[in-house]
């Protein structure tokens, strides 16, 4: 670990499962993923190692659309994800690519997600993600909570 590492833990009330598959169905990531004040307009998710994720993001009161996206280093359902994820430039090309991890941990029925990124760039675009993941958790917590209060598991 270094200062231009992420790691952020959250308990979820919902089981591993859930919770892998909100991350890697489009249909789901594109309910929560974004940061507060953007919503995902686009995700498109071809779940296989060596397969490509890419989302738009929004915040139309701003203005502000971003893509982003990657590749799938490891799938180890429902207990590991790794996959790269760069914010793409103005002309469509990938931007400083990082690496995240994500372990998923059964809890007695919830799940200890453990989120890591790395390598940034900086300790402010370290920072800066920081904020954006964590309100984006908040979202992935209410989309859980959804879920969950409906029986729908997918």
């Amino acid at each position: 670990m270094t200062d231009l590492d992420l790691t952020i833990t959250r308990v979820f009330d919902a089981p591993r499962e859930l919770v892998f598959e909100v991350w890697t169905n489009p249909d789901q990531l594109a309910k929560w993923f974004g940061p507060t004040g953007f919503t995902a307009e686009a995700c498109t998710v071809k779940l296989a190692e060596g397969g490509q994720w890419r989302a738009c993001i929004r915040n139309s009161a701003e203005g502000v659309e971003r893509w982003v996206g990657g590749v799938y280093h490891e799938i180890d359902r429902p207990a590991r994800l790794a996959f790269s994820f760069a914010w793409e430039e103005p002309k469509g090309t990938p931007g400083h690519d990082t690496l995240v991890t994500i372990t998923f941990d059964d809890r007695d029925g919830k799940t200890e997600m453990t989120f890591h990124q790395a390598i940034f760039e900086s300790v402010e675009d370290r920072d800066g993600h920081q904020d954006g993941w964590r309100s984006t958790f908040d979202d992935l917590n209410a989309c859980l909570a959804t879920l969950t209060n409906r029986g729908d598991n997918t």
